[in-house]
């Protein structure tokens, strides 16, 4: 049986099933683990203020008091109703969604400690270990924590990846987005948390392959590119031999760059015999692909980056990219656009309607000079403004313009 229990009633002997909380506030990798003595210590230190236990599985608890509460103030749920609070505790107040800033701040720390996570994983591969996958899980789920809170959050500061990050925050970035994109397309929790970790765990293949390929700063010869194509059957060999057995999550790791038209790899799938999951890990892994800074080539403009994806005829799930550009935006955060002002703005957030973001004006188009900073919401009723087009950065000569949506 499960039960929700304060982390002051935790002993030694119970089986804790989820810790409760954002992962980067709690001292665990694993899921799930039976408690020590150490555990407790350490929980009773950490943050954490509830979690979950499988009686099944472990110690229950018992009706003594418990260390780290005083019962007369700090009283735990019920737990003869598994956790359940009582009826009359009312409603809880629902919890205010973040400001873009705040989560942008998080967004920075799930972020570097994704990366170190990535690059852990890919250093046990390395060593000729096997990898842990209940490690990715409590990542996954800060990721999908952070999309739920914010979508543009952490998907724009994941495509802000240098060339020599690009291979572990890839696999944050497109976590992300397929979090982001499963939500969008009203997927059950389930399915959310495995396109999740699905988008995390999709390149480890990548850890098997030479590293003189891997970080070659120019393109691939056409024997190097042979060589790279072995990647997703050799990640989906180390997750099985890692003891994964998620099918879903085990076919988008194979199979993301099969293309809807039956010409991609390794097995040529044509589209009705790729499942949704897996088709929407192709649109997440290109996008970010193309929009970050690779040791070859520059990325493209997210808004240029949509604008050409929607012209590959074939290569897409054509419902499932609309439903990526209703994620992303017409414009997504960090574009550049020209207003019928005539002034260049970027986008910092997105509104409803996709067409009309909220953007920061800083830069006249007619006089080629900068202006004072604001935002305007393009949405707005008294607003009488309009993005015109897209606007190439590289030509306008700014090379810090993340710095203006996401400083």
């Amino acid at each position: 049986m499960r039960k929700t229990i304060r982390v002051g009633q935790l002993r030694p002997g119970m089986y804790v099933q989820r810790v409760h909380g954002p992962w980067l506030q709690h001292p665990y990798w694993r899921a799930s683990f039976t408690a020590s003595e150490r555990d407790v210590e350490r929980l009773l230190g950490s943050d954490v203020e509830a979690l979950d236990i499988d009686t099944s599985r472990g110690a229950d608890v018992d009706a003594a008091p418990v260390r780290g509460i005083d019962p007369a103030v700090d009283a735990a749920p019920d737990v003869a109703t598994g956790g359940v609070e009582p009826a009359s505790a009312g409603p809880r107040a629902p919890t205010p969604a973040p400001d873009l800033a705040t989560e942008l701040s998080r967004a920075r720390r799930i972020c570097q400690a994704g990366r170190e996570a990535v690059e852990a994983m890919f250093r046990e591969v390395r060593l000729g270990r096997t990898i842990d996958p209940e490690a990715a899980m409590p990542l996954a789920r800060e990721i999908a924590a952070s999309v739920d809170r914010h979508p543009g959050a952490l998907i724009g500061i994941a495509r802000l990846k240098t060339a020599d990050d690009y291979t572990y925050l890839h696999s944050v970035a497109v976590s992300a987005l397929m979090g982001s994109l499963a939500r969008q397309m009203g997927l059950p929790d389930e399915e959310c948390q495995q396109a999740a970790l699905g988008g995390l765990l999709h390149d480890m293949g990548k850890a098997r392959m030479p590293q003189d390929i891997l970080n070659k700063p120019s393109s691939l010869t056409d024997a190097e590119f042979a060589v790279m194509r072995t990647h997703p059957e050799e990640g989906e060999r180390l997750l099985r031999d890692s003891g994964v057995e998620n099918g879903a999550v085990l076919h988008m790791v194979r199979h993301h760059h099969e293309r809807f038209d039956g010409a991609g790899y390794p097995l040529r799938l044509p589209g009705g015999e790729i499942p949704l999951l897996t088709r929407m890990s192709t649109v997440c892994d290109v996008y970010d692909a193309v929009t970050s800074n690779r040791p070859y080539k520059e990325g493209w403009d997210p808004g240029e980056a949509l604008r050409r994806m929607a012209t590959w005829k074939g290569q897409f799930d054509p419902a499932v990219l609309k439903a990526f550009i209703a994620t992303v935006g017409i414009y997504p955060i960090g574009t550049l656009v020209r207003l019928s002002s005539d002034r260049l703005a970027v986008v910092i957030e997105q509104n409803p309607a996709l067409s009309t973001p909220k953007v920061r004006v800083f830069h006249s188009a007619r006089t080629r000079s900068h202006l004072l900073v604001h935002d305007l919401d393009l949405a707005a009723a008294d607003c009488a403004d309009h993005i015109t087009g897209l606007e190439s950065p590289r030509q306008w000569g700014f090379r810090d313009l993340d710095k203006l949506w996401a400083p």
